[in-house]
């Protein structure tokens, strides 16, 4: 398995919350390379891995395959299209990108700017109701075309930076994706310790939706959330932060499991997996929190890829954390 075109194939994929067809094609269409009978089961793309023996416990393996965005919500009569939030966007960074509307066929557009020479000085924050996309066609041609409700993304590819380092959107939690891929990939035709099934999440980015329900249908006894948390920047706090190329953030919290914890740290010390500590003092604000209160509970932990520039365009992640990070996972699940 190729994890640097893994990534980039899973991270150009359109798939804002709710509208996360494509993408969850292309990665079910990946899963199936291990999990044959995986399907896509109310928007969450779920399979189950190898032949599941009696007495094992099940663990499920998390990550979620939506990314934020914009919905449409009317269009001006000047042909502009005005939209609504999908997820935490960071408003700061919005005028001028370039986006794409995804009504009955693709069209391009940017977030309309207003030039610096016309703002007295001004660097006023947009609020969202302010965001307008102009696409350089008229209300009535786009009325052909875009209805309320289309979704619509960043217009971003991937690149490659120094190293084993790309930049892109969506990678928060693509990467998470082609990790899981990757693990199974090194659990073929190995002992497990556990019975495996691979959920991939829709609308984490809008209250860890298709975690629910995927918890609810799966009903495993473990669960690891794999996804990404921040790596370190100039200007923050590095007491919050991962740091880039030194490994998956293992999670530690109240509302996890210190067992499961304790057993990946574990994991990584025996197969010399360099590693990283993620300490959150509540919920984790990932899928993992809605694993831990299924039913009658799981035990849940976060595996998390240091990921800059989070809900970005531009975020950052080195390929060599991906790797360890499947590797470790692999670690974990497979007998000792």
């Amino acid at each position: 398995m190729d994890i640097k075109k893994t990534v980039i194939a899973l991270a150009e994929a359109a798939g804002a919350s709710g509208s996360e067809k494509c993408a969850a094609e292309l990665a079910l269409s990946m899963l199936r390379e291990y999990c044959p009978d995986a399907e896509i089961i109310n928007g969450n793309v779920i399979g189950r891995f190898g032949a599941h023996k009696e007495g094992l416990p099940l663990l499920a393996l998390d990550a979620h395959i939506d990314q934020i965005g914009f919905i449409v919500t009317y269009i001006t009569g000047e042909g502009f299209v005005k939209v609504g939030n999908i997820g935490g966007i960071d408003r700061r960074l919005l005028p001028a990108q370039p986006v794409v509307i995804h009504g009955k066929r693709d069209i391009k557009g940017v977030i309309c700017s207003v030039p610096p020479h016309l703002t007295n000085g001004g660097s006023e924050v947009l609020e969202i109701d302010d965001v307008a996309i102009d696409t350089g066609m008229t209300k009535a041609e786009l009325d052909e075309l875009v209805s309320a409700g289309d979704s619509i993304t960043f217009d971003v590819t991937c690149r490659d930076l120094i190293g084993s380092r790309i930049t892109g959107g969506a990678l928060d939690d693509r990467c998470g994706v082609a990790s899981v891929l990757y693990a199974l990939e090194l659990l073929r035709d190995k002992e497990l310790a556990y019975n495996v099934a691979v959920v991939f999440s829709s609308q984490e980015e809008v209250g860890e939706r298709g975690a629910k329900t995927g918890a609810f249908e799966v009903d495993p006894d473990i669960a690891l959330a794999v996804d990404v948390s921040f790596a370190y920047a100039i200007g923050e706090d590095e007491s919050k932060c991962g740091y880039l190329g030194k490994g998956p953030m293992i999670g530690i919290s109240p509302s996890l499991s210190r067992e499961i914890s304790d057993g990946l740290f574990a994991a990584a010390r025996k197969a010399d997996i360099p590693y990283q500590t993620e300490v959150m003092s509540g919920l984790t604000s990932t899928n993992a929190d809605r694993y831990s209160v299924n039913r009658c509970g799981a035990k849940a932990c976060t595996v998390s890829i240091p990921l800059r520039n989070m809900h970005t365009p531009v975020e950052v992640i080195d390929l060599a954390d991906v790797e360890l990070t499947a590797k470790l996972l692999a670690e974990f699940i497979k007998e000792s």
